[in-house]
Parts: structure tokens; C-alpha cells; sequence
């Protein structure tokens, strides 16, 4: 199945938690600590009290990523290459908006995305040839990178419900050069009753919470945050996932992605799915040689989840990385 080939470690083991990681909701921090492991909780608390470096992937249907990389050291920007995803790369010298002015970005042979952004359609991976379904697809960053790993060939189905968010993905797509993408504007919930089983695999990478983008010196980025809000998620969540497993293929894959800590949004959702559906959905175990990763909840707040997410992953914050969670199902 799927293989990677290098990994990050966890953030550095930091003996003190940064006085300013307190300007989080106390709340949201007390959740987290209970799934952080305790020995990682400082170095990964500290990560919400920096920004993360610039990453990009390049668009392997415009450039050679060896041609790409070579011109831009020419032009005095730094890489450092992402041994798991060929193509993708950290910049490590260099500003986003120096990056922003070149004919690459322009052009469009190149799409800023954060690393563990590009974990969920490596799980999915897609082949050329199938029909997939980007059922949440605004900007684009996934639907740019399955349009890539399927070098162009097969039909994608880019979907979002917001319609700035819509012509914002119809952009990215157009400045890629993508021509395999059909866009549509409507509500993903529709998707199952409309299109029941008509999908090779296809990805979910659900609104949710945010918490794993968190910045501590960007108060907009957690200023909504409350309990409230996980549970206005949950409803959200449970009604595309439906939708998705209903489109879903006899045989598909089906990738379940957000990039929140919180159980209810993650564990909860598939297991909630597993049991919607019984006899008709597995969950099946994920292969990322990362170190900054760990195994699924099996129970939160008093609530048992079904024993199979424990094949789920959870990507732990590092100072390159934000947290993210990625489960993987195929409908039997």
C-alpha cells in the first residue's frame, strides 16, 4: 500500500512551555493536554507560538521539480526537498511574497501549500484513469496535487458550497493549467443522493474547527474558538461524510481529513460513519514512516469509539508541521 520515505521528528523536546502559549483558550488547552502525550506536551505547545515555514509543491504537469529547484537557488532562495513527497519543497531562505513575485509562481508551476496539507491525497492515491471527488475542494491545494499524481489523466470533481471560495478554486485550477477538473458550485451533502456509487475514491478534507492552525500572535486564528463551535462542526461533518460513502464506489477509497485536535471531529466522525454503515465501510491502517505521528483515540470524554480508529493518524504539531488528522476507508 502506500509508502513514504523520510520523516520529521516531533517538535524539539523543550524543557518549559512558553509563558505566551496561556494566550490560547484555556479550555482548548485543557482538551489538548489529554492528547498530547505528556512527555512531547512543551516542544508541541511552543509550536502554537510560531509561524511555520513556507512550503510549496510543484506542478509536475508545467516544470521538473529539478529544473524548478536549480532556478530558484539561482535567484537566491534556499530549498530544503520534502523526501516523502517528491516535488514538494521548504523554503528556508527566502520570504513568500519574494517567492510570490517570480514567473514560477505566476505561472503557476508552482502551488504554497503547508506539509501536512499534502498528506491526504497521498493516502487517497489517486491513479490516472479514475473518477475522483474533491467533495470540499476550495482553494484547490488537494485538487491541484490529485490532478498531479494522476498526471492530468481520469476526471476530478472539484465541489465547494461558498461561492468566494468557488472562484478562488476555478483560478488556482485555470493558473495550473489543469484541464481534467470539473468544477461545481453546490452543497456536498447532495452528492450521495445525486450520484449514488458513482466514484473511484474520493476526499473529504472537512471544514472543521482549525485548532491545528492555532498561532498565538494571530488572535483572528483563534478568537472563534469554543465548544459551540467543535459541535456546529460535528453536524457539518456528518452530513458530507454520509453524503461522500453514498458516492463511493463499491471497492472506492474514501479519504476523511481535517486539521483540528478535537476528538469529536475526528475519531468521533468515523466511528459515527463506521456504525451508520455497518458491513459496508473499513477502516483501513495508514503506513507514514513519520515520528510525529500517533494512532487514533479509541475514547474521549467518557464516549468509546468504534476499536478500528485506532488505524486513523494523528499528525502531531512540529515547528514545520501543524496538527492534522487523516483516516482512511474503503466501502466493502
Amino acid at each position: 500500500m502506500l509508502k513514504l520515505v523520510a520523516s520529521f521528528g516531533f517538535a524539539r523536546n523543550i524543557r518549559h512551555m512558553k509563558k505566551e502559549v496561556e494566550r490560547l483558550p484555556e479550555l482548548f488547552l485543557e482538551r489538548l493536554r489529554r492528547i498530547i502525550p505528556s512527555q512531547k506536551w512543551n516542544g508541541i505547545a511552543n509550536t502554537f507560538t510560531e509561524a511555520r515555514p513556507t512550503t510549496f509543491r510543484v506542478n509536475t504537469l508545467k516544470a521538473s521539480p529539478e529544473v524548478l529547484q536549480e532556478r530558484l537557488e539561482h535567484q537566491s532562495f534556499r530549498l530544503e526537498k520534502v523526501s516523502w513527497c517528491p516535488g514538494a519543497f521548504i523554503l528556508r531562505s527566502g520570504r513568500l511574497r519574494e517567492l510570490q513575485e517570480t514567473e514560477t509562481y505566476k505561472k503557476g508551476e508552482i502551488y504554497v501549500q503547508s506539509l501536512s496539507s499534502m498528506i491526504p491525497a497521498i493516502v487517497l492515491d489517486p491513479q490516472p484513469g479514475e473518477k475522483i471527488l474533491d467533495l470540499t475542494a476550495a482553494p484547490g491545494s488537494k485538487t491541484t496535487q490529485i490532478a498531479h499524481l494522476m498526471k492530468g489523466e481520469g476526471q476530478i470533481v472539484a465541489n465547494d458550497n461558498n461561492k468566494i471560495r468557488f472562484f478562488k478554486l476555478k483560478a488556482n485550477i485555470e493558473l495550473q493549467g489543469i484541464t481534467n477538473v470539473e468544477l461545481t458550485l453546490r452543497h456536498g451533502e447532495s452528492f450521495g443522493r445525486e450520484h449514488p456509487e458513482s466514484f473511484d475514491r474520493i476526499l473529504l478534507d472537512a471544514p472543521c474547527s482549525a485548532e491545528g492552525r492555532f498561532l498565538v500572535h494571530e488572535p483572528s486564528s483563534f478568537h472563534y474558538w469554543k465548544p459551540a463551535k467543535v459541535k456546529e462542526m460535528m453536524r457539518k461533518q456528518k452530513g458530507l461524510l454520509f453524503s461522500a460513502v453514498s458516492a463511493l464506489k463499491p471497492g472506492g477509497v474514501l479519504v476523511y481529513s481535517t486539521c483540528t485536535f478535537a476528538p469529536e471531529e475526528n475519531e468521533g466522525i468515523v466511528s459515527w460513519a463506521f456504525d451508520k454503515f455497518p458491513g459496508v465501510i473499513e477502516i483501513e491502517s495508514i503506513k507514514l514512516p513519520l515520528t510525529n505521528q500517533g494512532s487514533g483515540l479509541t475514547a474521549w470524554e467518557g464516549v468509546s469509539f468504534n476499536p478500528s480508529v485506532k488505524r486513523t493518524v494523528r499528525i502531531l504539531p512540529t515547528p514545520d508541521m501543524e496538527g492534522f488528522f487523516v483516516a482512511r476507508l474503503r466501502k466493502l
